[in-house]
């Protein structure tokens, strides 16, 4: 065969390879019994730990602040380690690294105890680990489900094919985040699974906060993983890839478990966990909640997607959310990395200052965001903010000279929490971005709790995150212009930001993608 001959086949077989992928439809998903959050008891270790504190606040739930990234480890891994009868455990993103492999070792390990898991993943990002995913499945104590799949279990070329010939259905997916022991502790807020997101990464690492929750609230968090776990929306993994969920995956899976074990266990970052103060604190029960009868969980519907338009209607968080901030008297402090507040919201929060409401917003810098896109969404909106007095900070990318490495980690940073003060004593800790994509595509989750003490934390960790060691206040300077001052330093464009990047952020900004940033 010519070399051209060659070509024009190889390229005739991608061609159709590429359409037997954009033809692929999802497989039944059989029949599902409704399953539902397994009942707390009084015998197991979480019981016995929180019963005292139940006890002292009944009727009331306690909410914790966890901006510590080594802490959220922690919650996440030694809660896995206690329980005795379920987790639940529901995620955008997993990733196949140091801590992703560590958390998911617990969950096999619990299930070994005879601990019911349940898995349930985003499939934008699990597809990549649809192995792994089909192995732990094929542990007859864990079960592990798949939000909006691709119909295309592998290959690059077919989920770029899947996307274009399905972007409708594909563009919807959940960004969830809950991790829920035994029905007694649940960690919910900003956070994925990845070293950068719990202070583990040597390049970048994601400053996120997430809430520790005990009590009542935690059975509205079950409650909403039941809902999403027996979505239509969802799929078994068993289903998409049933030759893969066989003991033989499983056994493979542990193998490779075996191998990978010495190398994490030799990380610096994992040996240097025993000596690690928040670690032990967690480790040793030693984290005060806060209680209140006050509290609200709101969880997207999981068919958001098929909904009314209208933005209200379409979103509880959202819909929650705005009420929230429509009835503060005197304070409205957000904290958002993908921040596109679109005329509506900018006049809103413009209005607020003019009601007499100080309005302080925190967002990434151009440098800090890892998403150019949001930030051209944004800039459209940034001197409308400024001028209408709403007080503006963007994140520096580096907090290298800071000695604050709980928060900011060692390395570079970039913001990811997604959480708000409302007055002097409501806090809202979720998954949810202010951009078009957490309103109208993307399902989402939050929480707000109302106690002084939260509010009091958070405005603390909002001032320490907008000091000039760690981001720009956005400005104008005496002659009307533009400016980023850090208190020391003075700049007329988007600080720290290369040239390319500033290009391609001015670019997108004038294209018309706003309602998919």
């Amino acid at each position: 065969m010519t070399a051209s001959r060659h070509f024009t086949a190889l390229l005739l077989a991608t061609v159709l390879a590429l359409l037997a992928a954009g033809c692929a439809r999802l497989p039944p998903r059989g029949e599902l019994p409704p399953e539902h959050a397994l009942p707390v008891t009084e015998g197991a270790a979480l019981d016995r730990a929180f019963a005292p504190a139940l006890q002292q606040h009944p009727g009331e739930s306690g909410f914790r602040l966890v901006p510590d990234g080594v802490e959220a480890f922690a919650l996440r891994g030694l809660s896995a380690r206690a329980a005795e009868r379920s987790l639940d455990v529901q995620y955008y993103i997993w990733h196949d690294d140091i801590t992703g492999w560590v958390l998911a070792r617990e969950l096999v390990r619990a299930a070994d105890r005879g601990v019911r898991v349940r898995l349930l993943l985003d499939d934008m990002d699990a597809r990549a680990n649809n192995f792994a995913l089909a192995g732990l499945d094929a542990h007859p104590n864990i079960e592990v489900r798949l939000f909006n799949p691709f119909a295309s279990r592998k290959g690059a070329a077919r989920k770029g094919w899947e996307l274009m010939t399905g972007f409708s259905r594909i563009n919807h997916r959940m960004h969830n985040k809950a991790w829920i022991a035994d029905n007694r502790l649940a960690v919910t807020g900003g956070r994925n699974i990845g070293d950068e997101y719990f202070s583990a990464s040597d390049e970048v690492n994601f400053v996120d906060t997430d809430f520790a929750v005990a009590g009542p609230a935690v059975a509205e968090l079950s409650a909403a993983f039941d809902r999403y776990w027996n979505s239509a929306a969802v799929w078994p993994v068993a289903a998409l890839s049933p030759e893969l969920v066989t003991p033989e995956t499983l056994a493979t899976l542990r193998a490779r478990g075996e191998d990978h074990a010495r190398e994490v266990a030799a990380s610096p970052w994992v040996q240097s966990l025993g000596d690690n103060e928040a670690f032990q604190r967690v480790r040793e029960g030693r984290l005060e909640f806060q209680w209140t009868p006050r509290w609200q969980v709101w969880a997207d519907d999981p068919l958001k997607a098929m909904k009314a338009p209208d933005p209200m209607a379409r979103s509880t968080v959202l819909r929650g959310f705005t009420q929230a901030m429509q009835e503060t008297r005197s304070k409205i402090t957000l904290i958002s990395p993908y921040f596109v507040p679109g005329p509506a919201g900018s006049d809103g929060l413009v209005g607020a200052v003019r009601q007499g409401r100080r309005v302080s917003i925190l967002t990434n810098s151009l440098a800090a965001n890892d998403v150019a896109a949001v930030h051209g969404g944004y800039s459209k909106y940034r001197e409308r903010l400024v001028d209408g007095g709403v007080a503006l900070w963007e994140l520096k990318p580096s907090p290298a000279q800071s000695a604050d490495h709980s928060l900011f980690g060692s390395s570079g940073a970039s913001l990811h929490t997604k959480a708000a003060v409302l007055d002097e004593d409501t806090v809202f800790v979720g998954s949810f971005n202010l951009d078009p994509r957490s309103v109208s595509l993307n399902c989402e989750q939050g929480v707000l709790a109302t106690h002084p003490a939260l509010a009091t934390e958070l405005s603390a960790l909002f001032a320490r995150m907008t000091d000039g060691e760690h981001a720009w206040r956005v400005g104008r300077d005496a002659n009307g212009k533009l400016q980023w001052s850090d208190g020391t330093r003075t700049e007329h464009r988007d600080p720290d930001a290369s040239t390319s990047r500033r290009f391609t952020a001015w670019l997108l900004r004038w294209l018309p993608f706003d309602a998919q940033l």
